[in-house]
């Protein structure tokens, strides 16, 4: 049929006066299989168990397309499953509405509306359902009719490679890995009597990037996360009181937001060094790490009294008579984990005597994995890569920078790491100087939210930016759901493109 031909195109669920004709539409488009169609009692089977599953395509009013379906509890079946013991002997007893996945039946079109990508229709109908139902995926058995012409000189796996290479063409897998299936496996003895594919299947998947376990617990995992940072400003401070008076200041205004994390930037606490500007900068350093324990003690008590995740920039701290250069999460939970940094600048060591730490590790918050790394280390791409790789959505970077071109490397890094890792990055630093302050005199910084550069996203990978050199809060909202789009449907895939057959990268 032709487009112009078309009055009217519709999608129904199937109803069982469709039955004689969906049983001619059957014998047709299974021509080398002429036994090949439902029973009546079969079809009215399916609709009784699930209608939502058993979907038309009509044209002009005539059945032009079918998809059928039903939803199973997966780890019932092995993944050498054949259609007889899927369907539990053709009856569709096996489906259940508590399964987790969703089991293409069937899916044809009659040959005179082929063309028309109809089956890309059905084939979004039961995505939408999937992820309507909350399951984590669709699975069925893919003929190969084509391969009787090569199975006395390809395997199945063969078969399949050179598909997927265009080296044969085979219009039915090619449509299926066209429509976002990856091939799973090759299931033999799959379908009784179709001798086109050997009897051979291929195992197709699809998985629901939306799909959510379903927990027992009151608490869930937030999808849009809203972002807090502090830009702070450097200031003289009589007291560590007074430092924490307006640290709550800023919590509570971001908390006001609605905010799950809070941001401080790397070393907002140096204005107390100012009563030991008199001692030699090693000393001075390590007289503010002694304020260290009560700032962390003070963050997690806000953590939980103004119920936000505090991310609490950076502090030096001694350990083993070390000094180190480390943070505190403060999760609203009452939970407190640690983090370093890891590349000290050359500034840092000659000054102060510090050292990089050696743990990189994700943290589970109840917004996701996010992943921590402190000014300097955000231009090191091995580190925010591995964390990528143990799923981080959200990079936290606390800085602090002297001069402009100090931190045009940051802000320019962090955007990289955004556009590589496929997550959102979020940069946090201090204005202003501190003239009593040695090896501290004067800060630049413009706080900034970044983002991968595709269409869900601002064109030019910024969420939102402070003004800069200003002290002032930058509240932004990220939605992970778009980084599960991108990973799986971006125009570029820098994550799952990695060539790992000719690099890996790994922690010692």
């Amino acid at each position: 049929m032709k487009i112009e031909q078309i009055e009217n195109i519709e999608l129904k669920y199937l109803a069982i006066e469709d039955y004689q004709e969906l049983k001619n539409m059957m014998i047709v488009a299974y021509e080398t299989m002429p036994d090949a169609y439902w029973k009546e009692n079969q079809i009215q089977s399916l609709i009784d168990k699930f209608k939502e599953g058993q979907v038309v395509i009509k044209i002009n009013g005539e059945l032009a397309g079918c998809a059928l379906s039903i939803i199973v509890d997966y780890e019932e079946f092995s993944d050498s499953h054949t259609y007889k013991e899927i369907t539990q002997n053709y009856t569709f007893d096996s489906h259940t509405n508590d399964g987790d996945v969703l089991y293409g039946i069937d899916i044809f079109i009659k040959p005179a509306f082929r063309g028309l990508r109809l089956g890309r229709r059905l084939y979004d109908y039961r995505k939408e359902l999937c992820e309507k139902l909350n399951l984590r995926g669709i699975a069925f058995g893919g003929r190969i009719p084509n391969y009787h012409r090569y199975s006395t000189e390809l395997t199945p796996k063969e078969y399949i490679e050179k598909v997927k290479r265009k080296e044969i063409n085979d219009p039915v897998l090619n449509f299926q890995i066209s429509n976002d299936f990856h091939p799973a496996k090759i299931l033999k003895g799959y379908l009784d009597g179709d001798l086109d594919s050997n009897e051979f299947a291929v195992l197709l998947e699809w998985d629901n990037i939306y799909y959510e376990k379903k927990s027992k617990r009151a608490a869930s995992k937030k999808k849009v996360i809203r972002i807090g940072l502090i830009q702070w400003q450097m200031r003289p401070y009589k007291a560590l009181n007074e430092l924490l008076e307006q640290a709550e200041y800023f919590i509570d205004a971001v908390s006001g937001y609605r905010s799950d994390f809070a941001l401080f930037p790397e070393f907002f606490n140096a204005p107390l060094m100012a009563e030991n500007n008199h001692l030699p900068e090693p000393d001075a350093i390590r007289e503010l790490a002694k304020y260290t324990d009560m700032i962390v003690q003070r963050f997690s008590e806000l953590s939980i009294s103004y119920n936000i995740n505090i991310i609490a920039g950076s502090m030096p701290e001694i350990k083993d008579d070390i000094l180190y250069n480390v943070g505190y999460l403060c999760k609203r939970d009452g939970s407190v984990e640690r983090y370093e940094k890891l590349h000290v600048t050359p500034d840092e060591a000659k000054v102060w005597g510090m050292r990089g730490g050696t743990e990189l590790k994700t943290f589970d918050t109840d917004c996701g994995k996010i992943g921590i790394l402190i000014c300097y280390d955000s231009e090191f791409p091995e580190l925010s890569r591995l964390l990528a790789d143990e799923g981080m959505d959200i990079l936290f970077i606390p800085f602090l920078t002297d001069t402009q071109n100090g931190y045009s490397r940051v802000r320019h890094c962090a955007q990289a790491r955004a556009i590589e890792n496929e997550c959102y990055v979020a940069i946090a630093g201090s204005v202003g100087n501190l003239p009593n302050v040695h090896n501290m005199d004067i800060q630049f910084a413009q706080s900034m939210v970044f983002t991968p550069c595709d269409f869900p996203f601002p064109s030019n990978g910024i969420k939102a930016e402070a003004t800069p050199n200003t002290e002032m809060i930058l509240i932004a909202d990220v939605d992970i759901d778009l980084l599960r789009e991108l990973n799986r449907f971006g125009s570029v895939r820098n994550l799952n493109d990695r060539r790992k057959d000719l690099f890996e990268l790994r922690k010692k």
